[in-house]
């Protein structure tokens, strides 16, 4: 159990934690929400030993081992699968130990822990997670030092889910995952065997994978039973019921108010008031804060309207090598009012096709169409970097807005989120959150005909990301999206298209349906040296298929216990109906004794053929639901 009690911490003189206390039970699946610079990184600092608390402290079971997705990406020449057995240190100790030890009763306690910490199938199980991240059989032998550092950080997610530690906390770890491995660590997280928390502004992983939420907010913590939307609920009851205790208490304060008021000074009536001043002075302030409204994110409509298509792809390749095209044979279109999300695992080409919707980079054969004065609106999350740090978003407005009066560029910064003083901090002072939402409107602020958003929520949180998908379900044009938040791609999208295999093609199902696709095929080959999938609802069934053939044996169990279970209640019915003759005893006494021994030893029988077949059954349901199979 993780017991915070009392708990209070202070950074740079700011007072983050304040004398917050929560029970996490052993076992529980955390999901830990708060809004941005709310103080859950500082939490697990804390939690891990990293900073110490002004007051309070942290219980944990003894011996307990925490594990923290580490902030820094590995690099050197180790390979990955390496770098993830090198995170269990128990089993490295053990096995360096197993090289020197000579007294055979150590020799023996080693080999024992060994096997009871599965060491000798470590190599598998990294394997399997390194594969579940999106990392081909191949790579996993690469040094670490050849990947980008996004890739490196789902190596130290990989090092980390390997350890197992008794406590795991992951802070924001789907920010380098793509949709296809963010739902793989879905699944890790809701089965992981010991306690997790989990801070994440995904409201699907957060809805699916925890099951209590623990929410801090103005330095207190709460804790919810439940996923993030049964949290919402929760939470907008108590508010409902703190704002209308609230009421009360200050109808009643006034009652009281008036009567010392006016019985003050009457010698009557004199103690009845002063004893009403003490019951003020006990009436305490009832919280009922309701949470702050987020501003809104606007996309402005374009001025005119297009005829569609207004992006039309026929027979085109595009890539970044003469003779190495990432995509091939693309043919597509974009109507004026599309909402297309794109599929499809990191590496396959999702950014490519953006970057040549977007004008950024040139097909190399092919024919592509634009509409005239088409105007797209680009958003990738390297772009943050690009802000001039010194230059505040009135003054990138303002670049944008030439000739547009001041009181017209500080309304267009107040409608993106930045009114008074915030208009004029520097970029370089704004958090990772305001600078997205600056960067949405930067590139929005002309009223474009095509929006294409690749990963923007990576630095919103949970309520600001609710603002984006209304900006996006009022806009007007078009919206390609990349996002590995399944809960924004439901909200908004309305087809998919996946990007795999060097081809692009719409996909006939929906997130659920391609959730299947994903979990069924698994995540371990390379998705350069797949065939191409057709992507239909097909897929999906045959790869169904393909699972309940390698459970073919189980549920041949099953259907052999039901043959038996049937067959022994028609014996015992024969059998009663023989012993109903209420002669036989008298006619064959040995019969009749022997058909007693038959239905008892076939009671016996039905017994356990129904349990073998409620044990076979509930494996089948296992199994089905691990991989999410209809």
């Amino acid at each position: 159990m993780l017991v915070i009690d009392e708990l209070s911490v202070r950074i740079a003189g700011r007072l983050l934690i304040d004398q917050a206390s929560a029970h996490v039970p052993t076992g529980a699946r955390v999901g830990l929400v708060g809004r941005n610079g709310s103080g859950k990184s500082t939490l697990f600092r804390t939690i891990a030993g990293e900073i110490a608390p002004e007051h309070g402290s942290i219980g944990l079971s003894p011996r307990a081992r925490v594990g923290r997705l580490s902030q820094e990406a590995p690099d050197g020449p180790e390979s990955l699968i390496d770098v993830v057995l090198r995170a269990d240190e128990e089993r490295l100790r053990l096995l360096a130990e197993a090289e020197t030890a000579t007294d055979p009763h150590r020799i023996a306690e080693i080999q024992t822990r060994l096997a009871d910490i599965g060491a000798h199938s470590a190599p598998a199980r990294a394997a399997e997670i390194l594969a579940g991240l999106g990392f081909s059989e191949s790579d996993q032998a690469r040094p670490c030092s050849e990947f980008s550092g996004g890739w490196r950080m789902r190596v130290a997610l990989a090092a980390t889910l390997f350890a197992q530690p008794d406590l795991l906390l992951l802070d924001e770890p789907t920010n380098f995952l793509d949709l296809e491995s963010t739902l793989w660590l879905q699944k890790q997280i809701a089965t992981y065997p010991y306690t997790v928390v989990v801070i994440s502004h995904d409201r699907d992983l957060l809805d699916n994978a925890v099951d209590w939420t623990l929410h801090l907010e103005a330095g207190a913590l709460t804790l919810y039973r439940g996923g993030y939307s049964a949290f919402e609920r929760q939470r907008r009851e108590r508010q409902a019921l703190d704002l209308k205790l609230a009421k009360k208490q200050d109808e009643q304060r006034r009652r009281l108010t008036a009567f010392v008021e006016r019985f003050r000074a009457k010698a009557t009536k004199a103690r009845q008031a002063q004893s009403r001043l003490k019951l003020l002075a006990k009436l305490e302030p009832v919280s009922a804060v309701v949470a702050n409204e987020v501003r809104p994110i606007v996309f402005p409509a374009p001025a005119k309207p297009l005829s569609p298509p207004i992006i039309a792809l026929e027979g085109v390749s595009v890539g970044y090598e003469a003779d190495r095209p990432v995509l091939r044979r693309l043919n597509l279109r974009i109507d004026p009012d599309d909402r297309i999300a794109l599929v499809g695992a990191n590496g396959n080409g999702k950014s490519t096709l953006v970057k040549l919707l977007s004008n950024r980079l040139a097909a190399m054969s092919g024919r592509v169409t634009r509409a005239d004065r088409l105007d797209v609106a680009y958003f990738a999350q390297h772009q943050l970097d690009e802000l001039n740090p010194d230059g505040s978003a009135y003054d990138h407005l303002r670049r944008l807005m030439p000739d547009a009066p001041e009181a017209k560029v500080r309304a267009r910064a107040g409608a993106i989120g930045f009114s008074a003083d915030a208009a004029d901090t520097p970029s370089a002072s704004l958090s990772g959150g305001e600078k997205a939402r600056l960067l949405l409107g930067l590139a929005t602020n002309a009223g474009p005909h095509l929006v294409v958003l690749d990963e923007p929520t990576n630095h919103l949180d949970i309520d600001s990301r609710a603002a984006l998908i209304d900006a996006i379900n009022d806009y007007p044009g078009a919206v390609i999206l990349v996002s590995h938040d399944r809960y924004l791609i439901e909200a908004c999208a309305d087809r998919l298209w996946l990007v795999a295999s060097g081809q692009v093609t719409p996909f006939d199902g929906d997130l659920d349906d391609y959730r299947r696709l994903v979990l069924a095929e698994g995540r371990g080959g390379d998705d350069r040296d797949r065939k191409p999938k057709g992507a239909s609802r097909g897929d999906v069934r045959r790869a169904a298929a393909q699972l309940r053939l390698e459970l073919a044996p189980l549920r041949r169990r099953i259907g052999d216990a039901e043959k038996t279970v049937a067959r022994l209640n028609d014996e015992i019915a024969r059998i009663d109906t023989a012993l109903a003759d209420a002669g036989l005893f008298a006619r064959d006494p040995a019969r009749a004794a022997q058909l007693s021994k038959d239905r008892a030893n076939a009671v016996s029988a039905l017994a356990r053929a129904e349990d073998d077949w409620l044990a076979a059954s509930a494996a089948w349901e296992d199994a089905m639901r691990g991989a999410d199979v209809d």
